[in-house]
């Protein structure tokens, strides 16, 4: 079958009520490739366990003496081989095909609720997990995924040679019909030790892959302090609890593969006893003897793919399980009531105001509003509360929602909120690529790139692109931007990211301390050119830079987690003293006081 593209225009909506029914919905989103599987399956097996029955009348046949039974033994040997070897091909194909595409799909859910999330996916779970869950877990999953098909059809297989042997032999053939369940269920008590120690090597993993990632995007600041040995003494210690872990796990693997060699070779063993003793009494000809034994060992096939699920169960539920929990992240306990829209109750979200009932600020619409801070931290979080659905910690209550032009922003559509509502994160990323496609960004095309670079005052930043991209021919559009921008200074990066986000223009700009890794001079310049082009937008700066502040239309204080005190930038400075102490960084007189 023609493979589908990859990745998917849409995931789906994911059963997330339980690992076992996230595995379940996997499994019918992918309908026909499990019939496809289920069906090679069943022709490769079942001619395989057909294969002793054409030997047994070969044999047979030799011994009568019956020449033309002996071709019809060869042709029929023949024709089980060549379709053995297409259902063996195309099994492992629709296989393949089975596993990535569940995989993958579990990847784009993933990826889609990260992009939901935003940033805040970070308060809920662990960098080091997400991690994990992308990469190991998915794999794990879309190996008992694609697995669950081959299971159909050694069953079936079994089912069609246990008949034709009861047929023959009764009691032979009850023997293959009740000893290959009991064979199987002998490996379910090692199912849950085995689980317990995957469960801890998986979480132990996640926790080793989380300290990687802080170490790595820390290594600037530990080679300056000289901490890298430490750090480095702590994933060693990590990394052998997690290798502990795995060499618990692989001995109980390793217990489990020897019992799926033992107990069905036990098996072989004493149908071929029996078998023998029917032919020595005459009771059955050598022929059927050998067609006998070769059914039965065929069994051991079954038993083995039956054993691997076993392990795959074991492993893919505990993944499962981890990939629910991110996928089960929303801003609220239920969002499957939203059903308002901006474009109804605001006309231009751009002409509406702003406000959080949490802290009482309002943004004016069209106004350039500057929000002061003494808590970096507090912020941090009210910028992005202030972009709508935010996902909450644990245990955390949800606050009431942000509202702009009347119209809470947890309850539109996040496509919605995210188009009237940009917040630039105090540390942007910026992807590798060129230039251009840095900013192919949806944008009202109201502000081109060169103006908005002109506005961030990053003349430099092509200079620097264009030096390190000599292939780009000194068209700056096309020099390349390295992975996260690390060719760049901060000073850059931060100015590159911020001429991104002027460029989507959207009517709603929350911008965290945008200029904190720039020069004074620099500073003041981007200050009066992001007036200038965001002029007529609503725009809201969180900074305590007087060069920023003495641009805004207005200024608002937050202190104790409320709005304290607004104004403009001079008149704060000369009326309120925990203001004037924020923005100067003089010792505060109330907290002397106090």
């Amino acid at each position: 079958m023609p493979l589908r593209p990859l990745p998917m225009p849409d995931p789906g909506s994911p059963d997330l009520t339980s690992p076992l029914a996230f595995l379940r919905w996997l499994q019918r989103s992918q309908r026909r490739g499990q019939l496809l599987a289920t069906w090679w399956g069943v022709l490769e097996m079942g001619c395989q366990a057909a294969l002793p029955l054409a030997l047994g009348l070969g044999i047979q046949a030799a011994v009568d003496g019956d020449t033309a039974g002996i071709w019809r033994a060869g042709g029929l040997a023949l024709a089980l081989a060549v379709l053995q070897s297409v259902g063996g091909v195309c099994l492992h194909r629709q296989a393949v095909w089975n596993w990535i595409t569940a995989a993958s799909q579990v990847r784009q859910l993933v990826a889609r609720q990260a992009s939901r999330l935003g940033a805040g996916l970070s308060r809920r779970i662990a960098t080091g997990e997400i991690v994990a869950v992308s990469s190991g877990d998915v794999e794990k999953i879309g190996w008992y995924v694609e697995l669950i098909a081959r299971v159909r059809a050694a069953v079936l297989v079994w089912l069609g040679v246990s008949l034709v042997v009861l047929v023959d032999q009764p009691l032979l053939g009850v023997a293959v019909l009740l000893g290959v369940p009991v064979l199987a269920v002998s490996v379910w008590p090692l199912l849950a030790p085995f689980e317990r120690r995957y469960s801890e090597q998986r979480a132990l993993g996640g926790k080793a892959t989380e300290l990687a990632a802080d170490t790595v995007a820390g290594l600037r600041v530990l080679r300056g302090i000289g901490g890298e040995e430490l750090f480095l003494e702590r994933y060693r210690a990590a990394s052998q609890k997690v290798r502990g872990a795995a060499v618990r796990s692989a001995r109980i693997w390793a217990l489990m593969q020897a019992q799926q060699v033992l107990l069905p070779g036990l098996f072989v063993v004493g149908v071929t006893w029996y078998g023998a003793v029917l032919a020595v009494d005459g009771r059955i000809g050598v022929g059927e003897l050998v067609a006998v034994y070769g059914a039965t060992a065929f069994l051991a096939a079954p038993l083995r793919i039956l054993g691997e699920a076993a392990h795959a169960w074991s492993v893919a539920r505990v993944s499962a399980g981890r990939a629910t929990r991110v996928l089960g992240l929303s801003r609220t306990a239920d969002e499957s009531g939203i059903t308002e829209s901006l474009a109804g109750p605001l006309g231009r979200p751009g002409r509406a105001d702003l406000h959080d009932p949490v802290t009482g600020l309002t943004a004016r619409a069209g106004r350039l509003t500057a929000v002061v801070c003494g808590d970096p931290d507090l912020a941090g979080e009210l910028a992005a509360r202030l972009g709508g659905h935010v996902p909450l910690a644990e245990g955390e209550q949800a606050e009431p929602s942000v509202k702009l032009g009347g119209v809470p922003l947890d309850a539109v559509p996040l496509a919605e909120a995210r188009a009237a509502v940009l917040v630039h994160d105090k540390e942007p990323v910026l992807l590798s690529g060129t230039l251009a496609a840095l900013f192919d960004v949806p944008a009202s095309g109201r502000i081109a790139p060169a103006d908005a670079m002109a506005a961030a005052q990053a003349d430099d930043v092509l200079e620097a692109l264009v030096d390190g991209s000599p292939e780009c021919g000194g068209d700056a559009m096309q020099a390349r931007v390295t992975e996260r921008g690390r060719s760049l200074s901060g000073g850059q990066r931060q100015r590159l990211a911020l001429a991104r986000s002027l460029v989507a223009d959207p009517p709603v700009l929350v911008m965290d301390e945008p200029t904190s890794a720039v020069d004074a001079h620099t500073e003041s310049r981007i200050a009066a050119g992001l007036r200038k082009i965001r002029s007529e937008r609503t725009t809201v700066v969180f900074a305590t830079s007087p060069l920023l502040l003495d641009q805004a239309d207005t200024v608002v204080l937050i202190h104790e987690g409320r709005v304290a005190a607004s104004g403009s930038h001079r008149e704060l400075l000369h009326t309120h003293q925990h203001y004037r102490a924020v923005v100067t960084r003089e010792e505060d007189p109330i907290k002397e006081t106090v």
